[in-house]
């Protein structure tokens, strides 16, 4: 299977001889804020960290989207939600909230939290195996909910 990275080059190829500048845009984005990683940490960035990359641009522009919508600004969070589709078609397919609850519990079991204060080690076990796939907030809350239940 190919690279995540090169699924990426591949599709601002695409999208150049399709002459779909807005998906061309957000694609150049994306490969922009690799490219800074990479030269900042002076590596070379792999699929696991693309996936904290692009994870962490859907939350800045989940935060934006709110912000604005706040603000009274729908066009400029319509802008940010076309970006979202973008950056979304490179994620794995997202968890359903049945498979997130499910890894919630057995995190909970496999950590052997039972508070909330025990919270941190049930994130560190769950990001990896979530990232990209799930709302790490909407993550948060469920295991917060995990424990008041109790």
């Amino acid at each position: 299977m190919d690279s995540l990275n090169t699924r990426i080059r591949d599709d601002m190829k695409a999208s150049m001889k399709a002459g779909n500048k807005d998906r061309l845009g957000v694609i150049r984005m994306i490969m922009a804020a690799v490219k800074q990683v990479e030269v900042d940490e002076r590596i070379e960035v792999d699929d696991a960290r693309t996936l904290v990359i692009l994870d962490k641009m859907l939350k800045q522009r989940r935060e934006s989207i709110k912000q604005f919508r706040d603000a009274g600004r729908i066009d400029l969070a319509e802008v940010e939600e076309a970006e979202i589709v973008v950056i979304q078609d490179f994620l794995p397919q997202a968890l359903t909230e049945d498979e997130i609850d499910r890894m919630v519990a057995a995190a909970i079991a496999q950590t052997g939290a039972t508070s909330v204060k025990d919270m941190g080690a049930v994130m560190a076990a769950l990001k990896p195996q979530m990232q990209g796939r799930a709302d790490m907030a909407v993550v948060s809350a469920r295991i917060k909910a995990g424990f008041s239940a109790e």
